[in-house]
């Protein structure tokens, strides 16, 4: 049985092949009558018509699909933000190819052998913008997702309200009394880090003491670091460690264990991003949940918008503290 072609819809459903090209293309309101819509939908699927993707691409001159760009896999939030811009992506017949950056948040070299060729634009989650010129899409559209939004490389921002995520941990612990603070900063260098270093510096009054500490962005790394700054000749013990990221978080439970510290008793440890990990660990972490699905779904919804000509703007997506167990008042003098 030869596959059915769009002549075949347009002959058993009595209408034009140009009209079948606008129903199932979605640009039939205002030029064909919903009767008519639904006449060809109904027949298109009985007869189990499905459009030639390539043979129209190559027609428009466009492959329909967007290049997602990460830092790594390992990372569950980047799997989740990949989620969201699928979902997005499918419900517009577009396809997103997954491309972790081999250094990082380093340069990332080009997949293909011309970026322009094989794709119709670039998303970008937590990269800096000149780390993608290596991919050879000058020219392609480039939405950023979590990423500085002063940079005028790219078409688009999708944003995530950081600060106040920030914001938000200060507030909860200082209303436990807290006045003695370790950040646990993740040592990868990304716009998205240095805002979190900001806003917590800004947000602790000359009342508190804030003393930093870059870990590798792993649990080990962050167990060997928090293990140091927590034995560290001299130095105050805090009675809180915000951490950058949940991963860090973790070490830092560990850390404390080791040395004999109760969480939250003796010590309160914060999180950010709310991954699986957060619920993993005990006690539980109190962190910023990150909606990255909702980023992810954002970020193509942008790259749609970007490529039909339309303005994108959107305020930064709402965060909010998760109040777990890993958090309590701070422990008297």
């Amino acid at each position: 049985m030869t596959r059915p072609t769009s002549r075949d819809v347009a002959t058993a459903a009595g209408v034009s092949q140009a009209t079948v090209s606008l129903v199932l293309a979605g640009k039939w309101r205002g030029r064909v009558s919903e009767r008519t819509a639904d006449t060809v939908r109904k027949t298109a699927t009985e007869l189990g018509y499905r459009p030639n993707l390539a043979a129209r691409n190559l027609r428009l001159g466009s492959t329909r699909t967007a290049l997602l760009v990460v830092p790594a896999l390992t990372n569950e939030f980047f799997a989740r933000v990949y989620t969201g811009a699928a979902r997005i992506a499918a419900e517009h017949g577009f396809g997103v190819v997954l491309y972790p950056s081999p250094d990082g948040t380093g340069p990332a070299r080009d997949p293909f052998a011309s970026a322009r060729a094989a794709l119709d634009g670039i998303i970008a989650s937590s990269m800096a913008a000149d780390a993608l010129e290596a991919l050879g899409g000058n020219g392609l559209p480039l939405v950023m997702l979590d990423s500085d939004p002063t940079h005028a490389t790219a078409a688009a921002h999708v944003n995530l309200a950081i600060a106040d995520g920030m914001r938000q941990v200060t507030h909860h612990l200082l209303t436990h009394g807290h006045r003695h603070y370790l950040h646990l900063a993740s040592a990868v260098d990304s716009w998205t880090f240095d805002i979190r270093a900001e806003a917590l510096s800004a947000l602790l009054g000359p009342s508190t003491e804030l003393r930093t500490v870059r870990a590798p962005l792993t649990v080990d790394g962050a167990r060997t670091a928090t293990e140091a700054a927590l034995t560290a000749p001299g130095a105050r013990r805090p009675t809180a460690i915000v951490c950058d990221d949940d991963i860090l978080a973790a070490g830092a439970c560990k850390a404390a264990r080791r040395l004999g510290l109760r969480v939250p008793e003796d010590l309160s440890v914060t999180g950010f991003d709310d991954l699986a990990l957060a619920t993993a660990v005990e006690p539980e972490l109190t962190t910023v949940h990150l909606p990255a699905e909702r980023i992810g779904e954002q970020g193509m919804t942008a790259l749609l918008a970007v490529l039909e000509g339309t303005p994108w703007t959107a305020p930064d997506l709402p965060v909010h503290l998760v109040v777990r167990d890993s958090t309590g008042p701070a422990p008297r003098a």
